[in-house]
């Protein structure tokens, strides 16, 4: 006997009238700073080697493939869309489904919707100036703060998260009412401990731009030199929810690589799955990628947010239990 599932969509009818306005919204803010709508597959030969996501892989067989050939659900658009900034496209946006395998819960769906864009010419600061003129029109969420990510450790942790040990995590986290098996050569697992359990639910209301990340947690931005070096990279919260994470980009073709492969020998101790890396993206950097600035946007979530809903479920026509 067939499982009786449940038909109907999750999200009420006015939020799926409200995903469709302010997808036109998003669109026509783009259309009048005369960004390029673009479009890039959802399919890949290469993966995100990144240890903290899981890609789907599928199997296509047919022309250009004989023997077969793994590919895999994008977990963002981003490396298509350098390709095409390399390749000249100039200031460029979309709007497509993003796939993470095992993330589903109140604020994740395995398959979500994503804004990314890109701005030639603009800095971390210049871009997080447009985020927030965006989230502004969409949100009403008025100015919004920046602080620094030791700034934001010190004001609501009362840590500095660049001279930190594993014994004075431990200490705030259990402050705090989390107990932790905290390992003393994963500093960033602290940290991002501490950021989700202590921080995040201490934000309150408005929109927060936080950037200068460690260099640890770099993953595509460029570095700031100095002691310590910092990541070029900020993330907006709105009502302590992560909404947006954006660069300044790297265009380093050989300093790309370096990081991958240190992703894979961090997966290969973790005893992840080996991934091909992307040698179109590390050709595409090789060639010349404008200086340039990018940020991905979660449209799910700030769905969530206009809506006033508390889970993604509730903007979602159907998400992973129902699909």
């Amino acid at each position: 006997m067939s499982e009786t599932r449940d038909w109907r969509p999750s999200a009420a009818l006015e939020n799926l009238k409200l995903r469709a306005r302010i997808l036109a919204e998003i669109r026509a803010f783009f259309s009048a700073r005369g960004v390029l709508e673009v479009e890039t597959p959802l399919l890949s030969a290469a993966a995100a080697t990144d240890p903290y996501l899981d890609s789907f892989r599928t199997r296509y067989l047919g022309p250009h493939a004989p023997h077969g050939r793994d590919c895999y659900l994008q977990t963002s658009p981003e490396f298509a869309m350098k390709r095409l900034l390399a390749a000249g496209s100039g200031p460029i946006f979309q709007i497509c489904k993003a796939f993470r395998n095992g993330e589903a819960g109140r604020k994740h769906n395995p398959e979500f919707t994503l804004l990314e864009w890109y701005r030639p010419g603009f800095d971390h600061h210049a871009l997080m100036d447009e985020v927030e003129a965006l989230v502004e029109a969409l949100l009403a969420t008025g100015p919004a703060r920046r602080l620094s990510y030791r700034e934001l450790f010190l004001e609501h942790a009362g840590v500095d998260p660049f001279a930190i040990d594993a014994t004075q995590a431990g200490d705030c986290l259990q402050a705090h009412g989390v107990n932790a098996a905290l390992d003393e050569a994963a500093p960033d697992e602290w940290l991002i401990l501490i950021l989700t359990h202590v921080i995040e639910p201490r934000m309150g209301k408005g929109a927060l731009f936080v950037y200068d990340f460690p260099a640890s947690q770099a993953m595509l931005a460029r570095l700031s030199p100095g002691e310590p070096p910092l990541a070029q990279r900020f993330e907006l919260y709105v009502d302590g929810v992560e909404l947006a994470n954006g660069f300044h980009e790297l265009n380093d073709a050989e300093e790309q690589r370096r990081r991958f492969e240190q992703e894979l020998r961090q997966r290969y101790r973790q005893g992840l799955a080996a991934l091909p890396l992307d040698e179109a993206l590390i050709g595409a950097l090789a060639h010349g990628l404008p200086d340039c600035a990018g940020v991905a946007l979660g449209v799910d979530r700030l769905l969530m947010l206009a809506a006033g809903v508390d889970t993604i479920a509730d903007v979602l026509g159907f998400p992973i239990d129902r699909c």
